[in-house]
């Protein structure tokens, strides 16, 4: 059931049913503004949140979605795509190039075409859970999904969090 045009995560909703996704946006009674918060009102494993973080690079941004229990890799991400580095993304540049507020941005519905790196520490899960858009909403999907929705590239984006559950 897709929630009413002005819900948080209609957006999503219908993009996700365009896109011939089955999982359906769900809406949680807190704020799912971190891994471990999402993971708590789910009751899955803080791994298998996809966190939507965005990079300032260059001026253009990054999405990474990585898993809830990595911590990005800046170094290491800037060793992969060949540049200097790479910049945590202010609110302002965030709500610019997705359309999205900090703590709900969805891996989709961005105004134009973000490029994007998918952890492979997702693929561990068959159910990955993703942010749809608003700190509040969230989707079910998967590993190989989000690589196809997002046209990303699967990559080692991170390290584990210390006491971050598997």
């Amino acid at each position: 059931m897709t929630p009413p045009a002005r819900t948080p995560g209609a957006e999503v909703a219908r993009l996700l049913a365009e896109a011939g996704v089955r999982g359906e946006v769900r809406e949680l009674p807190d704020s799912a503004r971190t891994a471990a918060a999402a993971a708590a009102q789910l009751g899955v494993p803080v791994g298998a949140i996809a966190n939507s973080l965005v990079f300032d690079v260059d001026g253009s941004p990054l999405l990474v979605l990585t898993s809830g229990a990595h911590r990005v890799d800046q170094p290491a991400v800037a060793r992969l795509l060949g540049v200097p580095r790479v910049e945590r993304a202010t609110p302002d540049f965030v709500r610019e190039h997705t359309g999205q507020a900090v703590g709900g941005v969805s891996p989709i519905g961005h105004p134009e075409p973000i490029g994007t790196l998918v952890d492979v520490e997702l693929a561990r899960f068959d159910t990955v859970w993703a942010a749809a858009g608003h700190p509040h909403t969230v989707f079910p999907t998967s590993y190989d999904e989000l690589i196809r929705l997002t046209d990303g590239t699967p990559a080692e984006v991170g390290t584990a969090q210390q006491g971050a559950l598997p």
